[in-house]
């Protein structure tokens, strides 16, 4: 027995402290994932405070508003310049008046350089308003029914062989500018068969026209020439 009691029992002695250890460690375990596990699952088993607590949401930060100061109206200068003339003083004073603050502009606007009634002004000579007239950039559009009554000289086409053999018929359309004199300018097809455009194109480079007057002027006109090629 006195044996057993020393420390040189050569490893006879045999204790349980492990086992206990480990039973122990499951034991508090089991106790921490019920404690963490049963407000998951059963939210009534906590008190109303503890509820409030975890539901509630923390505050929104509220800024704080200053103030905006309201500016008053400010208080007229005096000014040295009745009706906005200068008048030179008729004696010079003792005291002159010195401005503490700037003065408020004047506002200019093209109503006020503008003159009241009937006269000359700054501008112009005398108070009539020269009329503007604005310039023609390009020639004039009309329709190919307005050209078609100025037409005076027409070209009939002559019929290609190939599309004649083909019995290939259709509408070639043109741009053209009639000049001043009543002359075919930039002419250029727009549409219409491929075979049929040149054959266009040489018949109505012939073809003259009246004046186009606008205010009594001849002008330039840009119209559209419908050229129609049909098999009798």
């Amino acid at each position: 027995m006195f044996e057993d009691s020393t420390f040189e029992s050569t490893g006879r002695i045999h204790t349980r402290s492990r086992r206990w250890m480990i039973a122990t460690f499951a034991f508090n375990a089991a106790i921490l994932l019920a404690l963490i596990l049963i407000p998951l699952f059963y939210p009534e088993a906590l008190t109303n405070k503890a509820l409030t607590w975890l539901i509630t949401a923390p505050p929104v930060p509220v800024e704080e508003t200053k103030p905006v100061p309201r500016t008053g109206h400010a208080a007229p200068v005096p000014t040295e310049m009745p009706a906005g003339v200068l008048v030179a003083p008729s004696r010079i004073p003792r005291n002159p008046w010195i401005p503490t603050s700037v003065e408020p502009p004047t506002s200019v606007t093209a109503a006020s350089l503008a003159p009241a009634g009937p006269g000359p002004d700054m501008f112009h000579g005398s108070g009539a308003h020269p009329d503007v007239v604005q310039a023609q950039i390009g020639p004039t559009r009309i329709s190919d029914g307005v050209a078609v009554g100025l037409l005076i000289h027409r070209v009939v086409p002559q019929y290609p062989v190939i599309p004649r053999e083909m019995h290939l018929e259709g509408t070639v359309v043109l741009q053209a500018v009639i000049s001043k004199s009543g002359t075919i300018e930039n002419l250029h097809v727009v549409s219409g068969p491929a075979l049929l455009q040149q054959a266009a194109l040489d018949a109505v480079a012939q073809w003259r026209y009246k004046p186009y007057l606008l205010n009594g002027q001849p002008v330039e006109v840009e119209t559209t020439v419908n050229v129609e090629f049909r098999l009798q």
